[in-house]
């Protein structure tokens, strides 16, 4: 079967098997002029207000796009309610942030910079047309030059080919038989039959709605609630959408611990037990569990996604 997949401006046709999961398409194509500046800037400090913060002090490539912790610290010191996610595949998400207040990459770095570095455009434009290399760079790329608008540009086209394709389980996917053991094509075919594949399909096995965390009880409903989270609620103001958050993707997920918006599940095996528990309202067993662990470690990918 050959399908079609759209996003953010590309299309990518890849022959696959016939499952609800998508493979990550191998290759990603963005101006290069354009994502080389833009990985500049994502590893830049100046456009913080203290100039020691950057994109990746809270998503370290190295570390899987995420820092992880419970809860980053901001640029001002104070910690953030919710728990940072990692940008690897974000472009594959239908919003930004866990309860996907805005939509775009373009966007999320918007309020990063504002919000969570605590800069402001003027100023952040200010000190990057203080350094002669930036002024080129800018110039040669964008007809603009620097400005808040092309800063944003660059480094949401960089943060568009950080991508993790050619995971064993995409490798399945696209016939491969022998990249799964006997036990992981188990686990995926629990997690199917269990529901999970209800909320979590499609490229990034998530990502692509918003649900309510813990709305069956029985372990999620005691971590669901806590001060100041950002829940969907706060952008709709519809009352069902108390405690829904963008559902997660789960690429690379055996990697991107802690678990869930608050951050505060720290094993892979803890978090598939709340789930099962608060989603599905079903109590796995300890073989259900190493089945469906199994199959999650499946999902790494190789984190050189963009194609230059």
């Amino acid at each position: 079967m050959l399908v079609f997949w759209w996003g953010q401006g590309a299309a990518w046709a890849v022959p696959l098997l016939n499952e609800p999961i998508l493979p990550v398409p191998e290759c990603r194509m963005e101006d290069g002029a354009k994502v080389r500046l833009g990985r500049q800037l994502f590893h830049e400090v100046r456009l913080s207000a203290n100039n020691a913060m950057s994109c990746a002090t809270c998503h370290p490539l190295d570390q899987w796009g995420m820092d992880g912790i419970p809860h980053s610290t901001r640029a001002d010191g104070t910690l953030n309610t919710m728990h940072t996610p990692t940008v690897f595949n974000a472009v594959f998400n239908l919003a930004q942030f866990w309860n996907g207040r805005v939509l775009t990459l373009e966007e999320q770095v918007d309020e990063a910079v504002r919000v969570d570095m605590g800069a402001n455009w003027n100023e952040v434009v200010r000190k990057l047309s203080q350094e002669p290399q930036y002024r080129e760079e800018f110039a040669r790329v964008y007809r603009g030059g620097i400005h808040a608008e092309n800063i944003r540009n660059a480094i949401a086209a960089f943060e568009r080919t950080l991508t993790t394709p050619n995971s064993r389980f995409d490798r399945h996917l696209r016939g491969d038989e022998s990249a799964l053991s006997k036990q992981e094509k188990e686990g995926y075919q629990l997690f199917k039959t269990l529901g999970c594949i209800s909320c979590h399909q499609g490229v990034n096995i998530g990502g692509n709605m918003f649900h309510r965390f813990g709305i069956l009880g029985g372990g999620g409903e005691e971590v669901a609630s806590e001060p100041g989270e950002l829940d969907r609620f706060v952008v709709t103001g519809v009352a069902e959408d108390r405690h829904a958050f963008k559902v997660p993707g789960l690429r690379n997920v055996a990697r991107t611990a802690p678990y869930f918006h608050h951050g505060s599940v720290a094993t892979l095996d803890e978090a598939v037990t709340i789930m099962a528990r608060g989603q599905l309202g079903y109590t796995i067993t300890p073989k259900e569990r190493t089945l469906l662990v199994s199959f999650l470690f499946t999902l790494d990918g190789e984190t050189n996604g963009d194609c230059r």
